[in-house]
């Protein structure tokens, strides 16, 4: 697994075309397998998932420079897995096809709903949780039905290696298949006529997989990003607030899409709400030179675009606090070499910084001062609307508020990230955040097709209607319009 990921074959793009082909043959021979089938691929998988676990986060943690394996083993393995526990206890039912009520105007007719698979999916994973990002939508895509062709980020070519190699030795190439390669080939994917296509990553190529998915008119999920907001009422346990805010954004070094992105609280509150911040960082990691606990920014360009955001921060006025100073025991010139960051906190911000104007992605964590509720959430609709949004406080009345006068992807109150840790929610981004939910039965929905049926009985009342018009048609005509 620790092999030189320089070795590693890439896929030809002109072996896309002919594996999107063999897929959609072995579809169309088998277009809507049964549950037994269904429940034998989540299997399958799950028992892959039990051979190469260790391998997995060790390749993970290679591509990183350094992953905690704990975090590997918490937000990837555990979710991967309650996502195929959950899709085994629900899948069946999710497939019956469903009785619907027909209108009393088109009785004796019936009406249905037949549920059934879309064909072949294409997904395309980011690098930031490489296993949870990849296996999860297909495991929705699995469970509906699909056939997969899947395509893992070229940040994480020792994982992409290991997960092509296990998903080969567990499943046909025409049911499963992970493609490799770099921008090229990602853009070729992208522009595959699938049946629908799963797109997580960054806004900018979300869109640009977006667009080339249209000129094929393929459906497509967008799981984006943004800059998701903590709001800090006064009502809040201030210590409890950022002792939560600071695992969210500590975790995976910041590198999480549902990362509190920056904080909107009232300016009393700040002062108190570093102090707690350091003092939680420092409890998590009191060392910051070679601590297994503490995950590496995942590349060079990543690590000095994070210096740059301070930098740029910095010369505009913003204050930096750091949960290490830069005068006590810590080798900054060590930790930039193992692309370590500690906790950044910036105040006195602006809009016009770059830290304002972009997702951070990384342990940067701005603070805005806002004294009211309503003026914390003007602020948030005056952006694009982010992926999650959180909210601390104890007041009932301001937390329906926000939920109803908020529109974001996702919410967690008094709490970070966990709300995608959740299988009977959707999961998904709004606007410039994404576009589309999986988890659970959304994803199910997501790579199915929801086939509406009518059928019509050996008497008809349609008969009534049909040409030649006489005065019945028309006083029929006009009775349904007041009756419906």
């Amino acid at each position: 697994m620790h092999s030189d990921p320089t070795h590693f074959q890439h896929t030809q793009v002109a072996n896309l075309k002919p594996l999107l082909q063999r897929q959609q043959a072995a579809f169309a021979v088998a277009p809507n397998p049964d549950w037994a089938t269904r429940k034998g691929w989540l299997k399958s998988l799950d028992k892959m998932l039990d051979r190469h676990a260790d391998a997995f986060v060790e390749a993970i943690a290679a591509d990183f420079g350094h992953r905690a394996h704990q975090e590997t083993r918490l937000a990837e393995l555990m979710t991967v897995r309650s996502a195929i526990t959950h899709a085994l206890k629900h899948t069946k039912g999710w497939m019956r096809g469903q009785r619907t009520k027909t209108s009393l105007t088109f009785w004796p007719g019936k009406t249905r709903m037949v549920v059934q698979p879309k064909g072949v999916a294409g997904i395309v994973s980011p690098w930031n949780y490489p296993l949870q990002l990849a296996l999860v939508p297909a495991i929705a895509a699995l469970s509906a039905g699909n056939r997969i062709m899947l395509k893992p980020s070229e940040l994480t070519p020792r994982f992409s290696q290991a997960l092509q190699s296990a998903i080969s030795e567990t499943f046909d190439e025409d049911l499963f298949t992970v493609v490799t390669g770099e921008v090229e080939l990602a853009t070729a994917f992208t522009a595959l006529p699938f049946d629908h296509l799963f797109f997580t990553g960054s806004t900018a190529v979300g869109r640009q997989g977006g667009v080339a998915a249209a000129k094929n008119l393929v459906p497509v999920t967008l799981e984006l990003g943004g800059k998701s907001p903590a709001i800090i009422d006064g009502s809040a346990n201030l210590q409890m607030a950022m002792e939560r805010i600071a695992y969210g954004k500590l975790l995976n070094a910041g590198q999480t899409c549902v990362a509190p992105d920056y904080l909107i609280m009232p300016q009393a509150m700040i002062v108190d709400a570093i102090a707690h911040l350091k003092t939680t960082a420092q409890t998590y990691f009191p060392a910051l030179d070679n601590n297994d606990d503490l995950t590496s920014i995942v590349s060079d360009r990543h690590f000095e675009r994070l210096q740059k955001l301070v930098a740029d921060a910095r010369s505009h006025g913003a204050t930096v606090h750091r949960s290490q100073p830069e005068n006590g025991d810590h080798d900054f010139d060590a930790l930039a070499n193992q692309r370590r960051m500690p906790l950044t906190i910036l105040t006195d911000v602006t809009d016009e910084m770059d830290v304002m104007q972009e997702e951070i992605f990384g342990p940067l964590l701005p603070i805005v001062a806002r004294e009211t509720l309503e003026d914390a959430l003007a602020y948030v609709r005056d952006g694009e609307r982010p992926l999650a949004l959180y909210w601390f406080g104890d007041d009932a009345d301001k937390r329906e508020q926000v939920l109803t006068q908020s529109i974001s992807g996702s919410a967690a109150i008094n709490d970070t990230t966990l709300q995608v840790a959740q299988d009977d929610i959707p999961f998904g981004g709004i606007g410039a955040s994404g576009m589309g939910a999986y988890h659970g039965r959304a994803g199910f929905d997501t790579f199915s097709h929801q086939k509406g049926v009518f059928i019509q009985g050996k008497i008809s009342a349609a008969k009534l209607l049909m040409p030649p018009y006489t005065k019945r048609s028309n006083w029929m005509i006009s009775f349904l319009n007041r009756w419906v």
